[in-house]
């Protein structure tokens, strides 16, 4: 029997992590195996992976097959296009990402365009050019992080404007958890080193808003950010829209039970919202135990049918 649908997308920032292995996979489980068990607790991914370079066509012919139906790839554009290229001159690279995507094109969530920390406002007309000229048939969220688009209320007003007259959201990354963190380890260190230090805004500008929540490395600490979040998108929800939320954590080991836990907590708002299933370490182990159990009940069945047969 198929799990009910979700009214909103919620994943992890990779399908594969290892840390998971044993906590979040089932044991013996291979990388072969990992998308097709982490699709079946999650229904959406960010797409990292072509951030560094485009897949060939049997990885993403095999990640066709083993995504579920509902399933959906927010894949990054690559790293040439947006932080070489800087946008510009990048028609030959743009056509080679989209061909080399459209084998999995029915399980495409919005591209996420990730965009360098010195791209500035005065790039606008640039970011302007570009969206311009992408294919309409697909959905787009795009992430800024240089400080102007922040303070400055005229360039977020223009990127706002810009984004919300193509249909195309605005990534919002909050990251205070993360920079509330001692950096006490490495893990902490280097994730504070890569990610933007910027305001949380809170624009949902088109259908698919879009959340990229870094949680703090005490998970305890991340529900105090919670809140706001889970009344914001049980908000979007009942407004019609299909929010995307992604929850990372510094090393990502405990993003999938920090992803359940935001799961929890927005089924207070939104009650008639069904569970997430077991991972699957957890259900190996309760099949496990259903077995033993039943191999128990077989065994005294047995007894008690041939107890007097000694007599």
């Amino acid at each position: 029997m198929s799990e009910p649908l979700l009214p909103y997308k919620l994943g992890c920032p990779m399908w594969g992590n290892r840390h998971w292995a044993e906590r979040f996979f089932a044991q013996g489980a291979k990388v072969s195996d990992y998308l097709l068990q982490y699709s079946s607790v999650f229904n959406t991914v960010e797409g990292n992976t072509t951030f560094y370079g485009l897949p060939s066509p049997a990885t993403v012919d095999r990640w066709a097959q083993d995504a579920d139906d509902h399933f959906r790839f927010c894949f990054k554009f690559p790293q040439r296009i947006t932080h070489a290229q800087r946008l510009q001159g990048s028609e030959e690279e743009t056509a080679k990402f989209f061909s080399s995507m459209e084998p999995i094109a029915d399980k495409l969530g919005p591209f996420l365009l990730q965009l360098p920390p010195d791209f500035s406002p005065e790039s606008l007309p640039v970011l302007k050019a570009y969206l311009q000229q992408l294919p309409e048939h697909y959905s787009y969220a795009v992430e800024v992080r240089h400080l102007g688009f922040f303070h400055d209320h005229d360039a977020d007003d223009a990127l706002s404007e810009l984004l919300q007259g193509n249909g195309i959201d605005r990534v919002i990354f909050d990251t205070r958890p993360l920079f509330s963190a001692r950096a006490q380890t490495e893990a902490v260190r280097d994730a504070q080193g890569k990610k933007p230090k910027v305001p949380a805004n809170t624009y949902a500008l088109a259908q698919h808003p879009s959340l990229r929540f870094i949680g703090h490395p005490e998970m305890e600490r991340s529900l105090e950010y919670f809140r706001p979040w889970l009344r914001k998108v049980a908000g979007w929800i009942e407004q019609g829209k299909t929010p995307y939320v992604f929850i990372h954590t510094p090393d990502n080991a405990d993003a999938p039970e920090l992803a359940r836990l935001f799961h929890a907590g927005l089924q207070e708002f939104l009650p008639a919202l069904p569970a997430l299933p077991g991972f699957p370490a957890e259900r190996q182990q309760q099949s496990e135990r259903d077995l033993r159990k039943r191999n128990r009940q077989i065994m005294r069945a047995d007894v008690d049918e041939h107890q007097y047969d000694l007599f």
